[in-house]
């Protein structure tokens, strides 16, 4: 008669299923599971097996130890660090003095014996520790127990199984299950023995099928480095990072929208040390300035990642691995997504600071929150017990050991790490602040110091000096319904696309480009073309610095901008996204790094050089090539069809036309492959003759703001004449009832994207009952107006329902 698996002591990953967490944790639950289901998918994962939580059971009880297991923990006060650091240490001794069954040993030996067939004599393992409790939808034990790499022969393994047993009772594993309330000796330990993959010699990584930060689900999130994987977990170097488009993935698309080089300044190798069997060696500068991974590598991973996912139907949280030796991929851990995936997302919260400070340090953000209090500068776990709760801790990096601590902090801020280092994993799970690879926070902070740890600033979070005020705006979005008015919105930040993609919306009128450039770029597109003739010496090693890891100039400017349009499309895809060309003025231009050498000084450049007018100029039309290059790169290799062009600034029709053949000659023809091409409509002339821009055009956005100033004769900039700016004015509103008017004659789209909707709702209402197609607005105005317009709409339906009643009544006379 078979054994059941409760009873068994070792089961294979081949005769594990996700249904087996109470027998071997979920770590080895869910390996079994890809192991015998995705394997066929393609998905490679090591082979390995589970020593079970009956064997557990069987060591604590043979052992004798489980009663003064009981007993310390019954002396411990788990909330007092000192008693706990104590405590914990007491029970770690326990286990690893005592021995294993001799049944147990022998069972464990075969089994590696039986992986040695495989894999070859004396084959490397990963033991990793698999608790029964893990991994649930509102607790992730992740990180909790101990894993030990390398492991070879058996005598080795048997130590690091007992190790990981002992990781069960880690002072942040009992801290952790007395706060989710698991009975400790309700959870029991599996130990995981997989075949090592060889990333001491390539690269590994982390990899979710979310997006951390914000919960956006349609991306793929991969972190990598050179090296054995733990460095990326314990914050030791800021990895590689990529996303991947899910949607266009899975069409054939080459769907990477970002990547950021990471400081991969050490990597994680073998040691022939049995007793350190892994250390730390510096990587060579040139090949810090190398991606880890190849692209290919990145969308083969992002596949797998979706395979799992949809095996699961739902979020997962993936390691992975590539082996140095025969250049495979493997995935070699996978949990479900504890933190984003149990977010409610029908209140919507928006953090906002009352003003803003003397910065102290800056670093990548966890989260969009912000959090205040004094600054504790630990730099060493053993002095932890120092910290008091609302403090806001401040380390080189922290590990799982940190975690009594970090629950109680106001904000955390960390020298190291990228987004998936420990840190950052933590404080998402808590909903903390956290500032992860600021270098020199604990140099620049001081304890006892008040500061400020905001987050919800874009792509850099800051420290300031100071308790400063923020607000918290909570919105319920729940039953918002949609009115007939398009709703979109102007953005220009990529690095909140994901975040705003959230309110309800329907696409994008306004992408600036502008935006993008000054955050991503920061560099001139003729200081790229012509590096050689920059005269500007500080200005090129600011672009040395800015392009390092590029072998091509002009390519980074292609890259670097095709990644900022291409996550603000995703974003909001398959909805609309409409990007603005570059409308820089002269000055603007020539404040971009080695700008001033390529642009000439005008008296009034708001009227000046800007728009159109540059991209059929000699001296700036290969620029501009760059540019359409970019959109191409969006549209054909990424897959982002919803990305629409929009011209701005566009004074004649002649023009219009100069600037549709120059696209056109860049990969960029209206209407092939259903490219739509717009104009703004933001000049008198582009309201006159709105009949001719609509033979060239699929439609038309209004840009309130320019069209006040040339239709009034001002200068917006000018505070001498600002008393007389207003987009209220009745020439303006005559103006855009013309030109809403004209374009639904000529069957174009026509919306507005300037500021006055944002800041006017009876300017809102009267585009509303003009019949205009779209209104762009700021995000933080989405709501407020959708509300307003949906109350408009009703209006106008019931005066046009009592018209219809009323012509009725008169024919049937």
């Amino acid at each position: 008669m078979t054994q059941s698996k409760e009873k068994k002591f070792v089961l294979w990953f081949k005769e594990l299923r996700n249904t087996d967490v109470k027998y071997v944790g979920g770590k080895n639950a869910s390996l079994g599971e890809m192991y015998h289901y995705l394997t066929p998918k393609g998905v490679l994962i090591p082979n390995g097996f589970a020593v079970t939580a009956a064997a557990y059971q069987h060591f604590l009880k043979e052992a004798g130890i489980k009663k003064e297991i009981r007993d310390i923990i019954k002396e411990t006060k788990i909330h007092n660090l000192r008693s706990l650091m104590t405590g914990g240490k007491k029970i770690r001794e326990t286990i690893l003095n005592s021995d294993l069954p001799t049944d147990l040993e022998k069972l464990i030996i075969e089994s590696y014996r039986q992986l040695e067939k495989e894999y070859g004599k004396n084959c490397d393992v990963a033991v990793r520790s698999s608790a029964t409790a893990e991994d649930l939808p509102d607790a992730s034990f992740a990180g909790q127990q101990d894993t030990y790499l390398n492991i070879r022969g058996a005598k080795q393994l048997l130590i690091a199984s007992k190790k990981c047993v002992a990781s069960l009772f880690t002072n942040r594993a009992i801290s952790y299950r007395e706060d989710k309330g698991f009975d400790h000796f309700k959870v029991s330990l599996s130990i995981g023995v997989q075949k090592m993959v060889r990333s001491d010699k390539a690269a590994s990584g982390v990899m979710f099928t979310i997006d951390t930060e914000s919960g956006f689900d349609k991306v793929v999130l991969i972190n990598s480095s050179y090296g054995l994987g733990e460095n990326i977990v314990q914050g030791k170097v800021t990895p590689d990072e990529y996303y991947v488009f899910k949607p266009t993935l899975a069409k054939g698309y080459k769907a990477i929208l970002a990547r950021k080089l990471g400081k991969k300044n050490i990597k994680m190798i073998y040691s022939n040390n049995p007793a350190k069997p892994t250390i730390d060696i510096p990587v060579k500068p040139e090949e810090q300035l190398e991606y880890s991974i190849t692209d290919n590598e990145v969308l083969q991973l992002s596949k797998w990642g979706v395979i799992i996912e949809d095996h699961y139907k739902r979020a997962y949280d993936i390691e992975w691995a590539k082996d140095g030796l025969t250049g495979k991929l493997y995935i070699v851990q996978a949990r479900p997504e504890t933190v984003q995936s149990q977010r409610d997302y029908s209140v919507l919260e928006d953090y906002q600071l009352s003003k803003r400070g003397k910065v102290l340090s800056d670093g990548s953000p966890v989260g969009s929150k912000i959090g205040s209090g004094k600054a504790n500068v630990i730099n060493d776990v053993k002095d932890i017990h120092k910290f008091k709760k609302g403090e806001v801790l401040v380390t080189d990096m922290t590990d799982p050991d940190w975690e009594p601590i970090m629950k109680i902090a106001a904000a955390i801020v960390t020298n190291r790490g990228g987004r998936t280092c420990h840190a950052a994993i933590v404080s998402r799970e808590l909903g903390i602040p956290c500032l992860v690879g600021t270098e020199d926070a604990t140099k620049k902070i001081k304890t006892g110091r008040p500061v400020t740890v905001s987050c919800g600033e874009g792509e850099t979070g800051y420290v300031y000096d100071g308790l400063i005020k923020y607000n918290v705006k909570r919105t319920s979005i729940k039953n918002l319904k949609r009115p007939k008015t398009k709703m979109m919105m102007n953005l220009g930040d990529p690095e909140q696309a994901f975040d705003y993609s959230f309110i309800p919306n329907d696409g994008v009128g306004l992408a600036r480009e502008e935006f993008i450039i000054n955050s991503y770029i920061q560099i001139h597109p003729r200081a790229l073309l012509n590096y050689g003739r920059l005269k500007d010496k500080n200005a090129k090693k600011k672009i040395d610095q800015l392009t390092k890891g590029y072998k091509s100039k002009r390519q980074f400017f292609i890259d670097r901008l095709a990644s900022g349009i291409a996550i603000i499309g995703a974003a909001f895809y398959p909805n609309d996204v409409i990007v603005r060309l570059s409308d820089f003025k002269t000055n603007e231009y020539a404040n971009l790094i080695g700008g001033k050498q390529f642009e000439p000084e005008e008296d009034n450049p708001m009227i000046g050089w800007r728009g159109a007018s540059r991209y059929y100029d000699d001296n700036f039309r290969k620029a501009f090539a760059l540019e359409c290059l970019a959109l191409k790169k969006v549209r054909d290799e990424i897959g982002l069809k919803n990305v629409k062009v929009m011209v701005p600034f566009c004074r004649t029709v002649e023009e219009g036309k100069k600037v549709l053949a120059e696209m056109a000659k860049n990969g960029l023809k209206r209407g092939v492959d259903g490219l739509e091409i717009y104009v703004m409509c933001e000049i008198p002339s582009n309201v006159i003759l709105a009949d001719e821009f609509s033979k060239h055009f699929d439609g038309f956005s209004i840009g309130s703001n320019d069209l006040t100033q040339l239709t009034l004769g001002l200068d917006r900039d000018s505070e001498l004449v600002s008393h007389i700016y207003d987009e209220r004015n009745p020439a303006v509103k005559k103006l855009v009832s013309e030109v809403i008017k004209k374009a639904k004659a000529n069957k174009r789209k026509i919306g507005i994207c300037g500021q006055a909707p944002s800041d006017y709702p009876e300017f809102a209402r009267f585009i509303v009952a003009e019949g205009i197609d779209s209104m762009s607005l700021n995000p933080d105005t989405v709501i407020k107006t959708t509300l307003d317009i949906l109350a408009l709409e009703k209006k106008l339906n019931k005066k046009k329902s009592k018209k219809r009643k009323t012509k009725k009544k008169e024919r049937n006379k």
